[in-house]
């Protein structure tokens, strides 16, 4: 994945937990980020899939649940749609 997806992945988290982009790290997840609940959750989704042109399978909207699954599943719905 590149830096700049990478980037801004984490520029739209930000956006959408409302905090500063330096709170988004890899560990971060559902179950430790209080800001993460399911509203938030639904509009990550949506700004990931409206800023990457992409739409996530429906059985994987419940596995976007940290970063690094966010990092992964990005990369491979992008992959899927080249």
């Amino acid at each position: 994945m590149s830096k700049l997806i990478k980037s801004r992945i984490r520029e739209i988290m930000a956006i959408v937990f409302k905090v500063d982009v330096a709170e988004i790290t890899d560990d971060l997840s559902a179950v430790n980020f209080e800001r993460w609940d399911s509203l938030a959750h639904m509009n990550l989704l949506v700004a990931l899939e409206e800023e990457f042109d992409i739409r996530f399978p429906d059985e994987m909207l419940v596995d976007l649940t940290s970063v690094k699954l966010v990092d992964l599943l990005v990369k491979e719905v992008l992959a899927d749609s080249q």
